[in-house]
């Protein structure tokens, strides 16, 4: 374990040939007609020669939409207290992920630090993990992504290897990034899906990001949907605090090429009295490939020259 004093930050440790990677289903239920949509994510994984284990509930789906917040929990605690476990990642996402945060037992995952990765739903405990406990979490696929969307496509595994085998830095470019709002900025990696963030909003688990880059993606929405949720956040503060945003793919939105407005568009607008500097790119997202970004890691942001970087040391 690695301990940063300076700034609390736990790091994990990188996975290393032969790890094991735990699953968990903290959100949407693992139904029987997902299985053969989850195979190719757990195939992916297996093929890299990481074994998996399954959690206790992974395929329980005692309330008819999952299993209780409590079996939920119990999942990822058990997870990060077993020591044959080096890694975490969730199945899929859903709506529901917020429902565990009572019951996750932030002592353990402080005294057993490993990597956390997820997507979508996952956002609320990727963000309230590294928030209770200074762990660096990950966005990244999950196991239905990579089978469903992307069958594990080239960059989908290159930057899987590069972020969590190798500890690599530098986010590699599917194709140009755009300058949305110029500016330079450096801060702490936060964020993911726009609307999942907010469901912490008015909660005790609702992320500080005070001197945060802000990433942001969504899946089906409309640009009445980003107004009114930029909106909320400019009420909530956050705008006040965070030092750039960074966005990624907006299936919602982009899948329509026809669609003349795009999330970054109506956050130019919604902020318009404010200067952090606001890049668009693609690496992120649904239906899309996805790298890999370290969730409470620094980062560097250059909106002028079009440079998304990560700045700092993420896992040991």
């Amino acid at each position: 374990m690695s301990f940063r004093k300076e700034s609390g930050t736990l790091l994990p440790k990188k996975l290393k040939e032969n790890a094991t990677i735990g699953i968990v289903a903290p959100s949407y239920p693992i139904l029987p007609e997902h299985l053969a949509e989850l195979k190719p994510g757990e195939d992916f994984l297996a093929d890299l020669g990481f074994k998996l284990v399954f959690a206790k509930n992974y395929l329980n789906n005692k309330l008819g939409y999952g299993n209780t917040p409590e079996e939920k929990a119990d999942d990822i605690n058990n997870m990060f207290l077993d020591k044959k476990i080096d890694a975490i990642l969730c199945a899929q996402g859903g709506n529901s992920a917020n429902s565990v945060l009572p019951f996750i037992k932030w002592d353990i995952i402080k005294a057993n630090p490993k990597i956390f990765m997820g997507i979508s739903d996952i956002t609320v405990l990727l963000n309230t993990i590294y928030q209770k406990t200074g762990l660096i979490t990950f966005h990244g696929n999950d196991s239905y992504m990579w089978g469903i969307y992307n069958s594990a496509k080239a960059y989908d595994k290159t930057e899987f290897l590069n972020r969590l085998v190798h500890g690599k830095k530098t986010i590699t470019k599917l194709a140009s990034w755009k300058t949305i709002r110029p500016g330079v900025a450096k801060g702490k990696l936060m964020g993911g899906n726009l609307n999942c963030i907010l469901k912490l909003a008015g909660t005790k688990y609702f992320p500080d990001f005070s001197n945060s880059i802000l990433f942001l993606e969504a899946y089906e929405t409309t640009p009445e949907i980003c107004f009114y949720l930029f909106h909320q956040m400019k009420q909530t503060g956050v705008f006040e605090k965070i030092k750039g945003v960074v966005i990624g793919y907006i299936y919602g939105l982009e899948h329509d090429k026809s669609n003349p407005y795009q999330m970054e568009d109506i956050l130019l607008e919604v902020t318009k009295e404010y200067t952090f500097p606001i890049l668009k790119i693609n690496e992120f997202g649904h239906c899309c490939s996805n790298t890999v970004l370290p969730v409470g890691a620094e980062a560097h942001l250059d909106a002028d020259k079009q440079i998304f970087k990560i700045s700092d040391d993420f896992l040991i």
